[in-house]
């Protein structure tokens, strides 16, 4: 064949590479960054490129002007395009739990730490009734509690965020129930959520009923007696006995009948406390074996209700604080809670601010010289005068468990503070009383003095605004400070002759 054949095939061949060679470099052209590529194809000198990156490869006959518009045209058609790489499946498994958690909640069956990215990315607004039995992760529950709540305080609720959640969750419920409007399946349905987390209820009010104005009478209408009565609307509260009784670990009871910012609706009824409501907290507590903590402050109970709340507590398994400070009892109520004394293990009693007279406070002291488990005793701001303290004071010469004595406020005076010396004297279990606001007088402040001297267990003496002497009061001071002194000897001993068997251990005594 001559040699000029083969010129159409070579031509041929290279119409053929054009094209290939023109969607090579458009493939290039279409990943390069835009700004760049804009830059190369306006500037009329000649480009410069790095010495590592080639420069991309032009097709002839290329318009430079109409380059860069198809690059634009081509960026603009794929805008969401990027260098993502796709998540592995693990991760795409883990994003569709946590959006159908609440309709398929899947916890249990994954790997820990896959169990771990799900509660990190679960939402805290979900159902207590998937969440509440399913998940007893701390972190979880933390973000719920922060979620809701600005100002969290988890070592008052045991450490433990799901606790706090469900006791926190449950007070609110209880502050805003309204009797005879809202349902009370709303508190019942989460005990079977809660009953195993609910340690602790703190409730600081009640809201009673809503009463609607009675409608005017027409003028058509007899004006006969009988339809001139009026009922007393009722003013009874929530009732306490089927929340308490499924409360398997309730520990602590704190409750107070009242109304915060009433604002201009102000009512005196807003602040009672009813027999039916006495009776039923009674019958509730009564059965609440586990109960520890009982609190009913503020809320008007008089000598009737503290008998009939007390009576329910004789000889309960677990009492141990019974906190009735800031209401109306008077010397029936104290005595009631004399008999609680020798019927129960209580630990700590608070009478604070009440109507407490001498009478009462003898009946205490009965109770008190015969008392084997009471460590403190408050009655500040009540008034049990000279004949109550002293009565008092005989029974701290036989008593050996008491710690703490308040009768702050109770117009004591000279006669209590000297038998109160002699108590000094001879009590070895005492460590902190309070005798302010009294009017002890320089010379029963003088017979304090004189009963410190003896005393090396009394570590807290508050003698403030009760007429004392400067002088003594300042030697009174002094003795405290030795004998706190030598508390902190005896502590730092007591560990220092412990230490080297607590380093040993058991197992290395006999080398």
């Amino acid at each position: 064949m001559a040699p000029g054949a083969h010129q159409p095939v070579t031509s041929m061949q290279e119409s053929l590479a054009t094209p290939a060679l023109s969607a090579t470099s458009r493939s290039f052209i279409s990943i390069q960054d835009p700004s760049s590529t804009t830059d190369q194809a306006l500037s009329p000198g000649p480009q410069l490129s790095k010495p590592s990156v080639p420069p991309p490869v032009k097709s002839r006959g290329l318009n430079s002007g109409a380059g860069a518009r198809r690059l634009r045209r081509i960026i603009a058609e794929d805008a969401e395009w990027s260098l993502a790489i796709v998540p592995p499946l693990t991760e795409l498994c883990i994003q569709n739990i946590v959006k159908n958690f609440q309709n398929n909640p899947i916890l249990t069956q994954l790997l820990p730490e896959h169990q771990q990215k799900v509660l990190n990315d679960l939402s805290p607004d979900l159902p207590l009734a998937v969440t509440a039995n399913l998940i007893h992760d701390e972190s979880y529950w933390r973000r719920c509690c922060l979620h809701r709540w600005p100002v969290c305080h988890v070592d008052s609720h045991g450490g433990s965020w799901k606790c706090m959640f469900f006791e926190r969750h449950l007070e609110n419920l209880l502050k805003h129930f309204i009797p005879g409007t809202t349902d009370p399946a709303v508190i019942l349905d989460l005990l079977p959520l809660c009953r195993n987390y609910v340690r602790r209820i703190r409730v600081d009010q009640f809201l009673p009923p809503v009463h609607l104005p009675p409608t005017p009478r027409r003028e058509d209408q007899s004006d006969s007696g009988s339809e001139g009565v009026t009922e007393e609307p009722t003013r009874d509260h929530y009732q306490l006995n089927d929340l308490v009784a499924g409360l398997s670990q309730l520990e602590e009871l704190d409750l107070v009948y009242r109304v915060k910012d009433c604002g201009m609706n102000f009512e005196w009824n807003l602040f009672l406390f009813t027999y039916r409501d006495c009776h039923s907290l009674a019958a509730a507590i009564k059965a609440c074996h586990t109960l520890k903590i009982f609190r009913l402050t503020r809320s008007k109970v008089d000598d009737d209700k503290a008998r009939i709340l007390i009576r329910s507590l004789l000889d309960h398994p677990a009492l141990e604080e019974l906190d009735l400070s800031h209401n109306l009892i008077g010397d029936r109520g104290v005595r009631a809670a004399a008999k609680l004394l020798s019927h129960s293990r209580l630990r700590v009693l608070n009478l604070a601010n009440n109507q407490v007279r001498a009478p009462g406070a003898q009946s205490l002291a009965h109770a008190l010289a015969h008392n084997t488990s009471l460590l403190s005793l408050n009655l500040r701001l009540n008034c049990i005068e000279d004949e109550g303290g002293q009565a008092l004071a005989h029974a701290l010469q036989t008593n050996k468990c008491l710690t703490t004595l308040h009768l702050g406020g109770n117009e004591l005076s000279e006669p209590t503070a000297t038998l109160l010396s002699q108590v000094l004297s001879v009590n070895t279990t005492l460590t902190s009383i309070n005798l302010s606001c009294n009017h002890i007088g320089l010379d029963g402040g003088k017979q304090l003095l004189d009963g410190m001297s003896d005393n090396k267990t009394l570590l807290e003496f508050d003698l403030r605004l009760s007429d004392v002497a400067q002088e003594s009061e300042y030697l009174i001071g002094q003795a405290l400070c030795a004998n706190r002194e030598a508390a902190r000897q005896r502590g730092l001993n007591a560990s220092h002759f412990m230490s080297p068997l607590t380093a040993k251990g058991p197992e290395n005594l006999s080398r």
